[in-house]
């Protein structure tokens, strides 16, 4: 449920529209929803401003089915992450309206248009093409908690000179998004260019040596780049979900 349907319901018993037995009906579902092999937090969007998020690695497709129509007769939005093919086609086939991309491992519907409230942009930043299915999570995570995205692709340091073109916009980003794997320097490189807040990302990406992305988070968590702060390896939605909260005015956060 979200702040803004639970506002309604408060105003609707106000107002005489609706018994005070109907609403709590309506609010029954509060703080969780036991499915027996899952309890779906529908309480999280009013303390979070997210709603749960479906991690679809390891679940059945009719898990994430179930879980999915909970979230979204809450009032959503509806996100899904890391699923296979027959989990998207689960989905897809139970929510119509719904998008699948392929690239970000994703599935999302947007019950309402989601507002956007941040104070600027979210620009998102891929070292190589191998990494944008993290970059492109991330950037979904950030759209979906209502920041407006940018994305940049395969400008890492193999070829410095193709992120240089795009300085200004680096520059006019509020929060940047780093995407990197092999050695993960392009959060340093960025982090010297730019006065904003960088969440970076190392990926799984790179040859044995890169032990599964081990050696980019170390290079990014040792980045001598002030400004810079880390999440785990492939977790765009973790990192689209911060730098969208970072990027929500103050009188906002502070509400």
């Amino acid at each position: 449920m979200r702040a803004e349907r639970l506002r309604e319901i408060l105003q609707a018993v106000s107002a005489g529209r609706i018994t005070p037995g109907e609403a709590e009906r309506q609010l029954a579902s509060l703080p969780f929803e036991d499915l027996g092999f899952a309890h779906v937090d529908t309480h999280r969007a009013l303390r979070t401003g997210m709603p749960e998020v479906i991690f679809g690695q390891g679940k059945h497709p009719e898990q994430i089915v179930a879980i999915a129509e909970r979230i979204v007769e809450n009032g959503g939005p509806l996100l899904a992450t890391r699923l296979d093919g027959e989990a998207a086609r689960a989905l897809a086939a139970r929510f119509p309206a719904g998008v699948h991309d392929p690239m970000a491992r994703t599935f999302h519907l947007e019950v309402e248009p989601v507002p956007v409230n941040g104070a600027g942009t979210v620009l998102v930043v891929s070292a190589g093409t191998s990494d944008m299915p993290v970059a492109a999570e991330a950037a979904l995570a950030a759209r979906l908690m209502g920041s407006r995205v940018e994305q940049l692709c395969d400008v890492g340091v193999a070829g410095i000179h193709r992120l240089f073109q795009y300085r200004e916009q680096l520059l006019q980003a509020r929060v940047l998004i780093v995407v990197a794997g092999m050695e993960g320097a392009l959060p340093s490189v960025v982090g010297g260019l730019v006065e904003r807040p960088i969440v970076a990302v190392p990926t799984s990406v790179g040859y044995g040596a890169s032990f599964g992305g081990l050696a980019a988070l170390l290079g990014m968590l040792n980045s001598c780049a002030p400004g810079v702060c880390v999440v785990n390896i492939d977790n765009g939605f973790g990192a689209g979900v911060v730098a969208a909260l970072i990027n929500r005015p103050i009188e906002e956060r502070a509400s």
